[in-house]
């Protein structure tokens, strides 16, 4: 008898582990099937992007958080996920315009803050523009997205 396929929801928790793991590549292919199972999922989306940014797949990342956006327009993590994508495409004045929507959604977020001050170069409650950038982490309670 065949094994039975994984479901989306599998192939998303294999996915979030491969990301703790750091694993970002791999991550990216089991959370794309998940998303081809499960389509227009904004967790699965927001996660798909996450992988893609940290895999360096910086074009992928740009459209996963566009989609993420389409579903879910108010998504502060979208706009951060965005902001950092486009930075890494050279498009500086799209990417501190989403920065700036994140940190407006959501103010107590040092991490959004911090990508922001780096892009504009203005001294902030973040510290320096020189600061180092914090580790790329997933989101959980209270726990932003990628970070450069």
């Amino acid at each position: 008898m065949d094994e039975p396929a994984e479901s989306a929801y599998d192939l998303f928790q294999r996915g979030q582990a491969l990301l703790e793991a750091r694993h970002h590549a791999q991550a990216a292919v089991v959370l794309g099937r998940a998303d081809r199972l499960a389509p227009n999922q904004a967790s699965i989306v927001e996660a798909l992007g996450r992988a893609y940014y940290n895999s360096r797949q910086h074009d992928l990342a740009r459209t996963a958080f566009e989609h993420l956006l389409e579903l879910e327009p108010n998504s502060h993590y979208g706009h951060f996920g965005l902001g950092q994508a486009l930075r890494k495409l050279g498009e500086r004045d799209a990417a501190v315009t989403n920065l700036r929507l994140a940190v407006a959604m959501s103010p107590e977020s040092e991490l959004y803050r911090a990508a922001l001050v780096r892009m504009e170069g203005v001294p902030g409650r973040a510290g320096p523009a020189v600061a180092p950038p914090p580790p790329v982490r997933g989101p959980g309670p209270g726990d932003p997205p990628p970070a450069d």
